[in-house]
């Protein structure tokens, strides 16, 4: 009984330390959850359950070098030197990007650090939100700034303006105690001109992007490393940045200060693609309305056409409404690229010549035809494809006028050199009738087309066919 006796007081002495060192723990626990984050009294509450939180997830530290690992809570961690990111990381931003400007090459390395640590605030916060079942978004917030202080960033001190809500009108104002950015900076007897809490900036926007589910952003008003007493930052939606920045820096411009986005390249390309989609898109459309447009126009001439007694009134209507089509052509040609500000030399006269052939019923007679073009992939603006179209235009149509039903030849050679690109035409008809009274008029035309593509026509007899050489300077294909 003696033994039995012993042994229950040695249980309940044992029980009795336990708990008395649980005690202990909760009050050392307590003691240090006051002096991780300073909020205004009406987040006291909240914060307070926050930091036993994270406290608790905090109290399985373990180190095993032998295994390369650093796991807390069964999550494995990395640890860095803060220099490293911070102006150790700068002065080799600075030195890759020696061949451009300062500011330049301070951008592109605090935009890479802003990404990174925007991406770290997000995921941490998404897996702490799980792990802790957290819904209410300041909950999800306040977890933020003890994990922040536990895991060596900075202390966190949040305004009484700040005005954290889960709409546009979200507003964070705080400071950071001891930030490892800028204490680096002191640390080494540097200073810096700009504020350098980069990463700091982009966590803590990702942390509170997620607990919101808003698009935020931070930007650092004024650093400890540039001489302040402070650290101290303002967070908000990027729409809605400025409008704070002028709020709280009365008398300084907005200009002064960075304003970082989130993945801020990949951004300016979204809005630069959509611009140009855009832009792309009513370039079709107004290719498209002039082609409706010039067919409007074609179909009124050929209406008007019936009315018309005297023949050669009606020969000159026809030429017209052939040239308004040609150009329907062109213009449908431009509007079906994907650049529409060029057109690819072999497509474009092949296509073009085929569907004049076919306009004029050429297809259908005994002719001859051969096509040979041989050149690289170059293009020709739509300007100077028109006014080649027009010419085209004027020589097939005269060339089918004089056409011989019984027999026919023709021939379309496209060459180049370094200068220019040279189409050689020869066919259809075996004396060349250009001086006829009713041609002066595609003569004149032909003449001022070739001025406005900066090019030459040469035109003669190869093999007892009439020839045209179109000289078309490459300068032109831009």
């Amino acid at each position: 009984m003696k033994n039995q006796d012993t042994i229950q007081i040695l249980q309940e002495e044992i029980q009795r330390l336990r708990s008395e060192n649980e005690q202990l723990r909760e009050n050392l626990r307590t003691d240090k959850l006051r002096k991780t984050v300073i909020v205004p009294d009406e987040f006291a509450a909240i914060f307070d359950n926050a930091e036993k939180n994270v406290s608790d997830y905090f109290e399985s530290l373990s180190i095993e070098p032998e295994q390369g690992e650093i796991i807390i809570n069964n999550e494995r961690y990395v640890l860095f030197k803060s220099s490293s990111l911070s102006y150790e990381f700068l002065d080799i931003i600075k030195e890759l990007y020696s061949n451009r400007p300062l500011d330049e090459a301070i951008r592109i390395g605090n935009n890479f650090l802003f990404d990174i640590a925007h991406v770290l605030g997000k995921k941490d916060a998404s897996s702490f939100h799980q792990r802790m079942n957290l819904v209410d978004p300041v909950e999800k917030l306040a977890a933020g700034p003890v994990h922040f202080a536990y895991t060596g960033w900075a202390n966190v001190e949040i305004m009484p303006e700040s005005n954290p809500t889960p709409d546009e009108n979200y507003f964070l104002k705080f400071r950071h105690h001891n930030s490892f950015e800028a204490q680096s900076w002191k640390k080494v007897g540097r200073t810096s001109d700009i504020p350098v809490c980069t990463m700091s900036c982009g966590y803590s926007s990702g942390w509170c992007e997620e607990s919101f589910g808003l698009s935020l952003t931070t930007v650092e008003l004024e650093c400890e490393a540039m001489g302040a007493d402070y650290c101290t930052f303002i967070m908000a939606p990027p729409e809605k940045i400025k409008e704070y920045l002028n709020a709280n820096e009365k008398g300084k411009s907005t200009e002064q200060f960075d304003v970082p986005i989130f993945f801020e390249k990949k951004y300016a390309e979204d809005r630069l693609r959509a611009s140009l989609e855009q832009k792309e898109t009513l370039l079709q459309e107004v290719h498209h309305r002039v082609k409706n447009n010039l067919q409007i126009v074609s179909s009124l001439l050929n209406l008007q056409l019936d009315s018309v007694k005297d023949k050669a009134t009606k020969t000159e209507i026809r030429s017209g409404i052939m040239r308004i089509n040609t150009m329907a052509r062109i213009q449908e040609m431009i509007y079906s690229d994907i650049s529409l500000s060029t057109l690819q030399v072999e497509y474009f006269f092949r296509h073009l010549f085929l569907s004049l052939v076919q306009a004029h019923n050429i297809e259908f007679l005994p002719i001859e035809m051969e096509i040979s073009i041989e050149v690289e992939d170059a293009q020709l603006s739509p300007d100077v494809a028109i006014s080649i179209g027009l010419i085209l235009n004027e020589i097939v149509g005269n060339s089918f006028h004089q056409l011989e039903k019984t027999e026919g030849k023709f021939q379309l050679e496209l060459k180049e050199d370094h200068e220019s690109y040279q189409l050689c035409i020869v066919g259809l008809v075996k004396n060349n009738a250009w001086d006829s009274p009713e041609n002066a008029f595609a003569l004149s035309l032909i003449d001022l087309l070739c001025q406005q593509a900066d090019s030459k026509l040469t035109m003669g007899n190869k093999s007892g066919y009439s020839s045209y050489l179109f000289t078309i300077k490459k300068t032109q294909d831009k």
